[in-house]
């Protein structure tokens, strides 16, 4: 009776489960666990009526194109999960969040563009990632951080992949194959393979890989590497198809003891086409440096710009760093930027970069040099306050424009009468709340000027604004001035000293202004009342003139009626 009542409770149990199974899947109920199988039944998504507790769940071949966060919800048991061959193109952030005991993923041959951040968030037991055959242009950084210790394979073969998180890919260390191969990579991280122990198979075929980093990974793919261990497998190697660069970075590779795959040298062009192992190891040869070009000598006005250039040839191509004359490294700063093609850019030049900079250029066979010679002309910097402006160099005089005074002393000795002041050189009208019309002139002695320029600042800082100003003009108005405020300002001419063939720079004249107070405009108590007489004289004549014309309507009104009285009588 007992064995009777148990078969029943079990054919039960099997009826529920498969009255649960979603319309056109099978589903299995062995050994306690739960396989809902829908291959191949041209499904469009994922069945909402999927048992919960299923452990392993195909889908492939069908034509879904989304996943959701809420197909897979609560699915914690599931173990095995298959969506090979669909149409997939998006998945939703977090939507395998619940699958805490996943171990398989198989996403192959779908159309899936990239991998972001979260898509694969929550997968923190999986081992067997297979993503080959999509779309996939761009993986994130962080897409794999959920099972970097826990994944042993890999499969992002045959997709448009131009490079890769190699910062996560070293941190995969239990990882067991790897498969990178039909893709669009051309650089490979060096020491991406270092803590790797436990690969035993890496395929880069057919990629655009020039060269490959150099690892001690690499020496278990040889033909006679020492017995395997659990700990270190031989490593199958593949990476055909390469455009490889065979040149002395690649004779570490090329004195491995492999068997010949069929490599073949891409570059140089005396090696093009030649299979690699067939190329001897003294061929394998690097080119030192050459700089071809560079700035020899430049002139910079303090506070400009400055463009450095730099070219040079070699084999490997050579990296180009720049030395400033202070024997450092330059980087690219706030102020100063260095650009792969040799060029340092220095946005804004002080009196410190005046000196020698040295562009270096390197590679494996060695370095060269070449010295640019900066000379900065520095500017006159005023303080606040034009009283302590530090006394002008040479030719002042000439520049300032100023009358001459006699060299004797007083003006009132020998009967001359005193002299008047000497005429202002810079004159500042015009003066409103936010602007200023400055003027300035100077003597026909004077040297030719090449350029003016206007320094000015408020009483309550020390900011220097600068104002460059053509040499054909005489006049300027500043703007974007504070309302209420002092200003101190100064016009400096710039020419050429013929002593030094360098660029001089004196003051042509200082003065101080004050803007105007942005006050509102009062209207006069006069304008007031008059304007308020003429609207009360305004409506009285309006009111008189209506009473008017209500009384003459009422009196011909009664007019009107006595008439009418009369004649009835």
């Amino acid at each position: 009776m007992e064995t009777l009542l148990g078969g029943l409770l079990a054919f039960g149990m099997a009826f529920a489960v498969v009255d649960a199974c979603p319309k056109y899947c099978v589903c299995q109920n062995l050994s306690e666990s739960l396989g809902t199988l829908c291959p191949s039944k041209g499904l469009l998504f994922v069945p909402p009526d999927i048992d919960r507790r299923t452990v392993e769940l195909r889908l492939g071949g069908n034509f879904i194109i989304h996943i959701g966060r809420q197909d897979f919800a609560n699915m914690t048991g599931l173990v095995d999960l298959t969506l090979s061959r669909n149409t997939i193109s998006h998945i939703q952030p977090f939507s395998f969040l619940d699958l805490e005991s996943l171990r398989s993923l198989h996403l192959d041959s779908n159309r899936l563009p990239s991998l972001g951040e979260d898509t694969l968030r929550g997968l923190v037991n999986l081992q067997h990632l297979i993503v080959n055959n999509n779309q996939l242009g761009g993986i994130a950084d962080d897409a794999f951080e959920d099972f970097l210790l826990t994944l042993e394979d890999l499969d992002l073969s045959y997709n448009n992949l131009h490079g890769l998180p190699w910062d996560s890919v070293r941190r995969m260390v239990n990882l067991h194959q790897l498969s990178l191969d039909h893709n669009l990579l051309d650089h490979i991280a060096e020491g991406t393979f270092a803590d790797l122990q436990k690969l035993a198979r890496l395929d880069l075929t057919s990629n655009r890989l020039q060269k490959l980093p150099p690892d001690p990974i690499f020496a278990r793919s040889q033909a006679s590497a020492l017995t395997a261990t659990p700990f270190a497998p031989p490593l199958s190697f593949s990476f055909g198809g390469n455009p490889l660069h065979c040149n002395c970075e690649l004779l570490w590779l090329r004195r491995l003891e492999r068997d010949d795959d069929l490599e073949t040298c891409g570059s140089p062009g005396g090696l093009k086409g030649r299979y690699f192992w067939h190329v001897r190891e003294e061929e394998f040869v690097c080119e030192p440096p050459l700089i071809t070009q560079h700035t020899h000598k430049l002139l910079v006005l303090e506070g400009q710009a400055a463009t450095l250039k730099c070219k040079a040839i070699g084999d490997p191509g050579p990296l180009i760093h720049w030395v400033a004359p202070d024997d450092r490294l330059m980087g690219n700063s706030s102020r100063t930027a260095v650009y792969s093609n040799g060029t340092l850019d220095i946005l804004i030049t002080t009196s410190q970069d005046s000196g020698a900079f040295t562009c270096i250029a390197a590679n494996a066979a060695g370095e060269a040099t070449a010295t640019v010679e900066v000379s900065i002309v520095q500017l006159p910097h005023l303080s606040n306050s034009t009283s302590r402006t530090a006394p002008p160099k040479s030719r002042l005089s000439d520049i300032t424009g100023s009358s001459k005074t006699s060299r004797g002393g007083g003006g009132s000795e020998g009967g001359e009468p005193p002299k008047s002041p000497p005429e202002r050189a810079v004159l500042v009208s015009d003066v409103t709340t936010t602007s200023a019309l400055v003027k300035w002139s100077v003597s026909k002695s004077a040297p030719r000027v090449k350029m003016y320029q206007l320094q000015y600042n408020c009483s309550d800082d020390e900011v220097l604004i600068y104002r460059m100003i053509p040499a054909s003009n005489k006049a300027f108005v500043v703007n974007n001035l504070v309302s209420g405020t002092g200003y101190d300002l100064c016009v400096l001419a710039m020419w050429d000293d013929t002593a030094t063939t360098l660029t001089a720079t004196n003051i042509v004249g200082c003065a101080q202004f004050f803007t105007k107070a942005d006050y509102p405009q009062c209207q006069s108590m006069h304008s007031q009342i008059l304007g308020g007489t003429m609207i009360l004289v305004i409506g009285g004549i309006i009111v008189a003139t209506l009473l008017v014309f209500i009384v003459i309507l009422m009196v011909r009104y009664k007019c009107a009626r006595a008439t009418q009285s009369s004649g009835a009588q």
